[in-house]
Formats: C-alpha cells, sequence, structure tokens
C-alpha cells in the first residue's frame, strides 16, 4: 500500500489539504525539487515523501481531498481516511502539519459547506491535528490573487476558531503565494515550530 512507504525518519513535516490548493507547488519551493503538479484536482493520489534532506528529517506531501477529477466518492473517502491514519500513526514523529488553503476561495468553501449535521474539511483537519498534536499551520496560498487580505485573513481565523487579528498568529497563520515563490511566512512558522523541539539541528530543512 503506498501509505505504508514511509522512510524511516524521526522528524516529518506534512503537507494536507484539499485538492488543487497548490500542495505539490509548494512541495516543489520548499525542497527545490520537481513534484507532479497538474490542473486537475486530486493528481497527487499517495503520498509524495523527500527524504533526501539527510538521515533524520522528512518531507511528506500527502492526497488532497474533496473533489478530485474522475475519482468517485468512495475512494474519495478512502484516501482521506489513509489521510488521518498517517498522521495519527506518525503524530510523535511529525513536527508540523501544514494545511493548505486557497486564500481567495476557502472562506467561501467553509461557509458552503458549514451547516447542523456537516464540519467543513479545511476546519476538521485543522482541528485533528491539534487534537493529535500535530502543529498545525495552515498555509494560505494564491495570495497574490486576495485584495483583501487582511479582512480574508482575519476571516478565515474566526472559521479556524482563532481570535483575530491574523498577525497574532504568525506560527500558526502564514499568507503565501507558491507559484510565485513566496513563502517566507512558512518558512519562519516552521522554523518556529522546529526550534520549539530543541533539536536545532533541524533548522537546516526549512532555510
Amino acid at each position: 500500500m503506498p501509505f505504508d512507504t514511509r522512510p524511516d525518519r524521526d522528524a516529518e513535516v506534512v503537507l494536507v489539504g484539499r485538492s488543487n490548493v497548490g500542495k505539490s507547488t509548494l512541495m516543489r519551493e520548499l525542497t527545490g525539487h520537481d513534484v507532479a503538479t497538474g490542473g486537475k484536482p486530486g493528481v497527487t493520489r499517495e503520498p509524495n515523501h523527500f527524504d533526501w534532506t539527510g538521515p533524520d528529517f522528512l518531507y511528506t506531501d500527502l492526497p488532497g481531498f474533496g473533489f478530485m477529477s474522475g475519482v468517485s466518492e468512495s475512494v474519495r473517502e478512502q484516501i482521506k481516511t489513509d489521510v488521518v491514519r498517517y498522521v495519527e500513526d506518525n503524530a510523535d514523529d511529525i513536527v508540523a502539519g501544514v494545511l493548505v488553503v486557497d486564500g481567495k476561495a476557502a472562506v467561501d468553501i467553509i461557509d458552503r459547506h458549514s451547516g447542523p449535521d456537516e464540519v467543513p474539511h479545511d476546519v476538521e483537519l485543522f482541528g485533528f491535528l491539534r487534537d493529535v498534536d500535530v502543529p498545525a499551520v495552515v498555509a494560505v496560498n494564491k495570495m497574490d490573487k486576495v485584495d483583501d487580505r487582511d479582512e480574508r485573513l482575519d476571516e478565515l481565523c474566526e472559521r479556524l476558531g482563532l481570535y483575530p487579528p491574523w498577525q497574532q498568529w504568525d506560527e500558526t497563520i502564514a499568507p503565501i503565494s507558491a507559484k510565485r515563490g513566496s513563502i517566507d511566512p512558512l518558512r519562519d512558522a516552521l522554523r518556529a515550530h522546529v526550534e520549539a523541539t530543541g533539536r536545532e539541528q533541524l533548522l537546516q530543512y526549512v532555510v
């Protein structure tokens, strides 16, 4: 099974989120290595591991959830289950879980799927990361397309249960534009979480 092929590393950063929010593009910026990307949601169907950095660190791009082109509902649910199980099984070694969202669309998507019997995927996954004691960083991608930046980020904080203004959550909310290579806020947040582990030798992997 693809989810059982994790390299043996004791420190890991995982990327999670809906399909087509730019996780693979972001991974390319973080690692400097080419990652399969595409215009259709759901290009990544299994974990992409990047263990070239050293014997004790690993980046993992986990498959997207939600709508995927040409993928049945049952398969989508199985992939989501596999992602959750992967994070649970490796929580002790995960330095940070990066939830990637589309800065322009995230609030609208969350509102569209909010209701008495429904928890939006992004909100659910953010809460799940915190429940399993994995430091959660929300990489708010595609911010170059957002005009009302502060308002949108404050609204996103509210949806995630964080008190605005967003600026006070600099280790949790990271506005970025992966396609433009503008990801310094995410690197800063990751460095803070690495430092919190007391393993400063890992900082070389998040520069």
